[in-house]
């Protein structure tokens, strides 16, 4: 059967989506929330409104092609980046209902490319992000591929991953985003089907559902009807931005709004999967301590003005995409959009305030700036304020913070911390506190609610830094890369042969940033003899010194 005569019987299995109408008055409203980029000039986005698996709403706001003057249009065809990874998910959950795979099979079962790191890695650690392993680009970046000039495939990916010596932490303990479990899913699924994902995903989830302008995007160089371009601005206009990898899985799937909607109804009917594999979907994931985090298969839960909400974003060069539901309210929205200033997630919210005005309840609809007031604070001394002060690095990725007296408080980063009583604080709209205490040691910590320690450093100034300790070569056999350090016109820099230098700036004793974070280390003689790199979802790289 050609893929042609394919699309049509879906399009004769699966029903029509019925596109009720909204009152103008609403309409108006929300086209209001879209109006400074509905110009025949600018990138814009496109949405759709369910209510109850129907769609009530439709509209293209700005240009899908700069070049050719083609606007958007609900059938405009986008990148979804991240949230690609729903669809991934849904895929495995499949073939975990065929009987051919666990959720809590071990991935090297599968995929025995992955390194035995001494722990067992499920298929639900790897789809809850609490695998530990790092992310897939933020190693491809530090390894020196550049993502507008390099095509990476999945053996690009599989091979840097079967180079990884660490985690960034032990299994099942944190909650930490990493791209690399979709694709290692999307690897598992193509392995038991013995299709590729796309394919997969057609017979088994587009295919049924009558989504005929979505795939997923495993080749680059493949032509796309109806495709929106994506854009970055420039001095004077915009340039294209457009992802040309060849991953998919946690990635790389294109789709519209209106085949969006035909996904979300999914949700109701379970029409394909059934009742258990939807469900299963919206299961959150659980650590070892027993806490339950609120990301589930690809989905996330959270609450917007007191509702509850499950969905996802996602962000690829100058593509950005929302897709958020209102379970209690049946009501979904997706805001596909093609340049990196849209902020979706923002729109699908303002959207949300027309559509559900009279469904908030009243007194978050009064205050709905955070969904985390801050207590009132408690004063503190200037001497407490001056002793917690200083630079501190977060404990076990070495990932700097710096927090700062101002103000007759602290402040981490630009966020103020609200003093609650003694040493402990809470940054303001967040649902974490923080209790600073001393060590045995007389050092100073910063524990979080949620796990994380922070360990204070000492600072350095910058004239007090030799740099002949640091200069010299240095190789990871997680990155297969070399990098150098050199004194270029009085400064430390970091070279790599694609990338050339960046400037090092001290944060205190053997910590730099460089656009990462670079911690050196030590031998007994004092000798400077590697140092790490962390990024934030890549820990702790290591580099060994192999030359002066």
């Amino acid at each position: 059967m050609t893929r042609r005569c394919a699309a049509l019987l879906a399009l004769l299995i699966a029903p029509p989506l019925a596109a009720q109408q909204l009152a103008p008055e609403v309409t108006a409203r929300i086209d209001q929330v879209f109006a400074g980029m509905a110009t025949p000039t600018t990138p814009g986005c496109a949405l759709s409104v369910m209510r109850h698996g129907e769609l009530v709403y439709l509209h293209g706001y700005g240009m899908a092609n700069l070049e050719y003057d083609i606007p958007i249009t609900p059938s405009s065809v986008f990148h979804v980046a991240s949230i690609s990874k729903q669809f991934t998910a849904f895929a495995l959950s499949l073939l975990v209902a065929d009987g051919k795979a666990s959720w809590d099979d071990d991935i090297r079962t599968h995929v025995p490319e992955v390194p035995d790191f001494g722990e067992v890695i499920t298929l639900r650690h790897l789809a809850n992000h609490t695998s530990g392993i790092r992310d897939q680009w933020d190693l491809l970046a530090l390894a020196g591929w550049r993502f507008e000039a390099d095509v990476i495939t999945e053996g690009d990916v599989l091979d840097i991953i079967s180079r990884q010596t660490r985690l960034n932490f032990p299994v099942g303990q944190q909650h930490l985003y990493s791209n690399t479990g979709y694709t290692l899913l999307a690897v598992v699924v193509e392995r038991l089907s013995g299709q590729s994902l796309g394919e997969f995903a057609q017979a088994r989830i587009f295919g049924p559902l009558g989504m005929t302008h979505t795939h997923f995007h495993d080749d680059h160089n493949t032509v796309v009807r109806n495709r929106a371009y994506a854009y970055a601005p420039i001095e004077g206009g915009y340039r294209l931005s457009i992802p040309d990898f060849d991953v998919v899985g946690a990635s790389s799937l294109h789709t519209t709004v209106e085949d969006m909607a035909r996904w979300d109804r999914n949700f109701i009917t379970a029409e394909v999967g059934g009742r258990a594999v939807v469900d299963g979907m919206l299961t959150r994931g659980v650590l070892g301590s027993g806490d339950t985090i609120a990301y589930a298969l690809g989905l996330v839960h959270d609450r917007y003005r007191g509702l509850p909400t499950i969905g996802h974003g996602g962000a690829d060069a100058g593509y950005r995409s929302a897709f958020t539901r209102f379970p209690e309210q049946d009501v979904s929205l997706a805001v596909l959009c093609n340049f990196p200033a849209s902020n979706p997630g923002a729109l699908v919210n303002q959207v949300a305030d027309v559509v559900l005005e009279d469904a908030f309840p009243a007194q978050v609809a009064a205050a709905p700036a955070s969904e985390n007031p801050a207590p009132p604070a408690v004063p503190i001394s200037d001497g407490d304020l001056d002793r917690l002060a200083g630079f501190y690095a977060r404990e076990g990725a070495d990932m700097p913070a710096r927090i700062m007296k101002r103000d007759g408080t602290l402040f981490l980063q630009n966020q103020r911390l609200v003093h609650l009583g003694g040493w402990n604080f809470r940054p303001e709209g967040a649902p974490v506190t923080v209790q600073f205490a001393t060590t045995p040691e007389g050092g100073i910590i910063a524990d979080a609610s949620d796990g994380v320690r922070y360990v204070r450093q000492e600072g350095v100034a910058v004239g007090t830094i030799d740099p002949t300790e640091y200069v010299g070569r240095y190789w990871s056999d997680d990155l297969g890369t070399e990098y150098q350090v050199r004194e270029e016109e009085g400064k430390l820099v970091v070279w790599t042969r694609k990338n050339g230098s960046r400037t090092m700036t001290p944060f205190f004793r053997d910590g730099f940033a460089a656009g990462v974070w670079m911690t050196f280390h030590r031998d007994l003689a004092g000798r400077v003899d590697g140092f790490t790199l962390s990024t934030g979802r890549a820990w702790k790289v290591g580099f060994r010194r192999v030359g002066g």
